[in-house]
């Protein structure tokens, strides 16, 4: 018996078994793969501590395996902390990256008193704690490949410390949280309200963040920093949460400069990405391969 299958159906079928493999090769393997086995150079987790305006501040290294130095992402997390996004560091590090991360003074046990500007100042003092000599040479760390990249605050918090390093090797924003949009027009009542629901552990009052917020909302203006982000590779990633306006219009700022690529991604998922990790992690690790190869 004979089945005759037209030409369509046929170059449909084909279509739909050869659209599988690509979609998987999509998904970088880091995502899915650990590395080659190192006895000699196994990849670790070390807890250090980093000093920032007389206090030292909670932070963990997931160090990278393999032999040599390493490239290394600064990553930091937002209010108050609950997602620290630590699935994207493990698979950072798969992907031969060191990754440092963080908690700011006066959150998650960090000593200190937690205040906005304070997280900016914690955020450079964690670049500056990788770029020691003595710390690069202990952990393996090549400081000539550093990284910052941060979710939500912190991802206002990479583009401060943009702002100040013109050596980095890029920038990544992720949700990132735009203190001239939050504040204009906002209500300290309204605010304070918001604040106190994203408090958790942090010592710093609700009243005290929606009027620190409020009078740093001009200067806390990343789209303000596009001349000097310009400078590094920027990666913005987006998601159904309202913030995407800020980014974009940092990105359409940087291209107007003319400065180093912009890589945009939108992804349709809540502020956490909560279903879409692996295509997060997977923006992350394909921008970072990118700076690699550059």
């Amino acid at each position: 018996m004979k089945i005759a299958i037209s030409l369509a159906t046929l170059g449909a079928v084909l279509a739909l078994a050869a659209s599988a493999p690509v979609q998987a090769q999509d998904v970088p393997a880091a995502i899915y793969q650990d590395p080659p086995a190192d006895p000699a150079h196994k990849a670790s987790m070390e807890v250090v501590h980093i000093p920032t305006h007389g206090v030292a501040i909670n932070g963990v290294l997931y160090r990278a395996a393999g032999p040599g130095l390493h490239p290394t992402v600064v990553l930091y997390h937002g209010l108050p902390g609950n997602e620290q996004n630590l699935d994207l560091a493990q698979a950072i590090r798969r992907d031969g990256w060191n990754v440092l991360t963080l908690h700011y003074r006066g959150s998650w046990g960090s000593p200190g008193d937690y205040s906005f500007h304070h997280v900016f100042e914690d955020a450079q003092a964690g670049l500056d704690f990788v770029r020691d000599p003595a710390i690069a040479a202990k952990y393996g760390i090549d400081t000539h490949k550093l990284v910052v990249a941060g979710h939500s605050l912190g991802g206002m918090a990479a583009s401060v410390v943009g702002d100040h390093n013109p050596d980095l090797a890029g920038v990544a924003m992720i949700s990132a949280a735009n203190f001239a949009f939050i504040g204009k027009g906002a209500t300290q009542a309204n605010l304070a309200t918001f604040m106190a629901e994203n408090r958790e552990s942090l010592t710093e009052t609700a009243d005290q963040m929606a009027a620190e917020a409020i009078a740093g909302a001009k200067d806390w203006d990343f789209v303000k920093y596009a001349p000097n982000l310009a400078k590094h590779p920027l990666l913005l990633v987006t998601s159904d949460d309202g913030l995407r306006g800020a980014s974009d219009a940092l990105a359409k700022a940087d291209r107007a400069i003319g400065g180093a690529p912009v890589t945009e991604v939108h992804l349709t998922t809540d502020h956490s990405y909560s279903d879409h990790r692996i295509a997060l992690e997977s923006a992350v690790i394909r921008w970072l391969d990118g700076l690699s190869a550059r």
